[in-house]
């Protein structure tokens, strides 16, 4: 399954959001213009659809319905989300509104809820039940195992949303960090247990398509393992040549940054075929590896059939020719909140694509501010 359109009202920087997606998304845009949250649309539809999650747990950790709404917002101050989606043959489409409580404890209830698949009407709420009883309306059927029964496939794919922004730091001392992880764990705190939980010829054969490639960027780097020490805690493991015949054994606590963020992200894009959400891939990253990322991700989502959201600044990741502008959402932001276009839309960008320039250099310079000059004057 994969989401083809989406459609936003009064989400965060947004005011209003009407774009196309196709299986690999690359998001540009200057620094605070929402790019992080455009990725959280659908990390916040995970947090509605998963066990244990549901709307008020997911905009409760948002921090309220007042910092979720587009401070743009006026007149129709609901928020408002919609997706498309395809899977095979079958078209669907998901849409939700929500809204803050007029008195009493002010918490979020659904404005509105609608399925579609092809076409037909499975679910549209407020319905009859909801009108009797109003504390229904604090709950989406697409949280609840008794109502999304028609629908449930919807409900598997949003609970299956993958979102990775690994910190190295997370990584190799997860215990020097207190207090609970953060939901899904997107920061990689977790990441050695589930690499140790994953089926073994599975874990293995992951960890030989990334030991192939690491081979090529860590000339050095000639194995890849994961092992457990004697209190059976999972590590990853490596043998870097040099001159000992042997060579020398290394665990992931003495890494480089750049090595273990090409490692979370290869097999973040190996495990699995839902929808996945990478913020920021080029961080830590040679230029030249970051240059040869595009073409890395499409090959392996290709087998696979994945869609992949991507969040970036960088103008070597978007320097590959084989980014099409209809892969680029630039985002731009204004005092009536971001807009969001697909880069093909905009003309001159496709005049500097058509006249040879790449992706970056067409779209990147239109995310500088206007008044970036000025640094040099500061002191």
């Amino acid at each position: 399954m994969q989401v083809t359109r989406l459609v936003l009202k009064n989400w965060r920087n947004f005011k209003t959001v009407d774009v196309a997606l196709g299986s690999r998304v690359f998001i540009a845009g200057p620094n605070a213009s929402g790019k992080s949250n455009l990725l959280d649309v659908f990390a916040f539809l995970r947090d509605v659809a998963k066990p244990g999650g549901g709307l008020q747990k997911a905009v409760e950790e948002r921090g309220g319905v007042s910092e979720l709404r587009c401070l743009a917002a006026r007149r129709y101050p609901d928020i408002e989300i919609e997706l498309e989606l395809v899977e095979n043959k079958t078209s669907w489409t998901y849409a939700l509104g929500i809204k803050q409580e007029a008195r009493g404890h002010r918490q979020p209830i659904v404005a509105y809820e609608r399925v579609q698949k092809d076409g037909t009407i499975l679910l549209k709420r407020p319905d009859v039940e909801d009108s009797s009883d109003s504390l229904r309306l604090t709950q989406t059927h697409l949280e609840q195992i008794i109502a999304n029964s028609s629908f449930r496939e919807l409900a598997k794919f949003f609970e299956a949303v993958s979102y990775l922004h690994l910190v190295p730091q997370l990584l190799r001392h997860p215990g020097a960090f207190s207090g609970p992880g953060m939901p899904g764990d997107p920061f990689g705190r977790g990441f050695l247990d589930r690499v140790s939980r994953t089926v073994g010829r599975t874990r293995k054969a992951r960890l030989a398509k990334i030991q192939e490639a690491l081979r090529v960027a860590v000339p050095q780097l000639k194995k890849l393992e994961d092992v457990k020490d004697d209190t059976g805690v999972p590590h990853l493991e490596a043998v870097y040549q040099h001159w000992r015949p042997q060579g020398a054994k290394q665990r992931e606590d003495q890494f480089s940054d750049g090595t273990l963020r090409l490692i979370g992200l290869l097999w973040s894009v190996l495990d699995g075929d839902s929808l996945l959400l990478l913020e920021e891939p080029e961080l830590s990253l040679n230029a030249g590896i970051v240059r040869k990322l595009p073409a890395l991700m499409y090959r392996l989502q290709r087998q696979r059939q994945r869609q992949i959201l991507v969040s970036t600044h960088s103008p070597d990741l978007l320097s590959d020719h084989g980014i099409g502008a209809e892969e680029v959402l630039l985002l731009t932001p204004g005092d009536q909140g971001t807009t969001v276009q697909v880069a093909s839309a905009i003309a001159e960008v496709k005049d500097l694509l058509d006249g040879g320039l790449s992706v970056g250099d067409a779209v990147l310079p239109r995310t500088d501010p206007q008044t970036l000059s000025q640094l040099d004057l500061f002191q």
